[in-house]
């Protein structure tokens, strides 16, 4: 004790001493440890835009976080990845959001009191599912925001051209089981629009399925169970050679072929969605399929062609189908699929709603907006290069030939289906990097 003040003992102070050393040398080592990790992040970025730019892509980032709490605040817990901002300059993404938005404005007032928009019969429900999922890939939910309730009526819409035997079309045989073999002269274009209308619609349904009200999502659940069985049944005929057995054809018999690229594609994104919304899927139906894809690809041109009779049938779409035919099996950035990939950046979609056949076939023609979507998709799978070489051109396309109403013009080969079939495939192919709809991400 010494003038009123308690001293450590020499034993206390020594300890105390070693203990601050530790102490500091542990703050010491943490500061340098965050250091070296906040240099290796910035040295994992990519290199920063100007300031302007950085501003306004902050902002398309807030119009993406706005989209993701909407499906946030409908229940949608489903991960959702960023777009790769630097694809495209701030001015670019903002005009991008601008056409987009002209483009639902003008597609929901295309919607008629049953819930349908308008389109031909015979691409019913198909079109009016691709409007749906338009509206979904923008964050839109039927749950919640402006455009539920117009969502719930086209969904309803949707499920209520289910027929008994499981197929979902507007115009389609009902009787069970599902014929193979329609006589093209006597059913027209329905042997063909019929399997087209069922894969794209139940596609919409199990995109969907996951933001609808309770109510919603259990009259759902049977429709997709359904329309599941009746995939797998088509899948399933008879009668095949070795090479198309595994993929899906028409219900009418006008060509030879029983299994094409086109619609097997649309059967085993409807099987992935499916899937994804918890379905039971059999893998060896996957299995089947993507061996009858791979049987599709022409190793001369190094692309996907339409059919495997005749290897040269190839066009934008075969090669963005083939992509994401083998992407939603998980094969993903396979041989095949890049070598497409390569394909799809030689032949681009620069000349707006052009047909002209690839490959001068007499009998082959292109669809532009088709293609787009299919291969928007399939580019964005693939990533990287093919990504960032493939999208700028196409949005610059899209955006200069937008209607001053927010449509886009008919397809050409397909004009009979309207405005709202083109439109709502421009917007999908514009909301791809997005990622709001599950089939969408990588």
């Amino acid at each position: 004790m010494e003038s009123g003040k308690t001293r450590l003992a020499p034993a206390w102070r020594q300890k105390l001493k070693m203990a601050t050393g530790f102490i500091m040398k542990s703050i010491l080592t943490f500061l340098l440890l965050g250091i070296w990790v906040g240099l290796a992040n910035a040295q994992a970025q990519p290199a920063k835009q100007g300031k302007s730019d950085s501003k306004n892509l902050d902002s398309h980032a807030e119009v993406l976080s706005k989209q993701k709490k909407k499906r946030v605040d409908a229940g949608v817990d489903q991960p959702r990845r960023a777009p790769n901002a630097n694809v495209l300059s701030a001015k670019q993404w903002k005009q991008l959001d601008a056409s987009v938005e002209r483009g639902l404005t003008w597609l929901v007032k295309q919607q008629k009191a049953d819930g349908s928009f308008e389109s031909f019969s015979l691409g019913q429900p198909a079109v009016t599912s691709f409007c749906v999922m338009a509206f979904l890939a923008q964050g839109e939910s039927p749950t919640g925001g402006k455009y539920k309730q117009q969502l719930t009526d086209a969904i309803d819409f949707i499920a209520d051209q289910q027929k008994p035997n499981g197929l979902i079309a507007t115009i389609a045989p009902s009787k069970a089981p599902i014929p193979r073999g329609l006589d093209p002269r006597a059913h027209d274009e329905m042997g063909v629009t019929v399997v087209y209308n069922h894969s794209i619609s139940a596609l919409a349904l199990c995109e969907a399925y996951g933001q609808c009200s309770p109510e919603q999502s259990k009259k759902l659940a049977p429709v997709i169970e359904k329309a599941i069985a009746a995939t797998l049944e088509m899948q399933g005929w008879g009668g095949k050679q070795v090479k198309e057995a595994g993929g899906w054809r028409y219900l009418d018999k006008r060509h030879p072929e029983d299994s094409d690229l086109s619609i097997t594609g649309r059967q085993l994104m409807f099987l992935r969605s499916a899937k994804n919304a918890g379905f039971n899927v059999p893998d060896k139906s996957i299995d089947a399929a993507v061996k009858f894809v791979e049987a599709c690809f022409n190793k001369k041109l190094g692309v996907h062609s339409y059919v495997v009779a005749y290897p040269k049938s190839v066009t934008r779409a075969m090669a963005g189908a083939g992509i994401l035919a083998l992407a939603h099996a998980g094969r993903h950035n396979s041989k095949q699929a890049t070598a497409s990939g390569e394909w799809i950046l030689r032949h681009g979609f620069s000349n707006y709603n052009g047909d002209e056949p690839t490959h001068k076939l007499d009998w082959q023609r292109d669809r532009y907006h088709y293609g787009a979507i299919l291969c928007t998709q399939a580019m964005y799978q693939l990533g990287g290069k093919f990504w960032q070489q493939f999208f700028p051109p196409l949005v610059r396309t899209l955006l200069a030939n937008q209607r001053a109403d927010g449509s886009w013009p008919p397809e050409k080969m397909d004009i009979v289906y309207g405005s709202c079939y083109s439109t709502s495939l421009c917007i999908l192919s514009l909301s791809v990097p997005n990622q709001m709809l599950p089939i969408f991400q990588r």
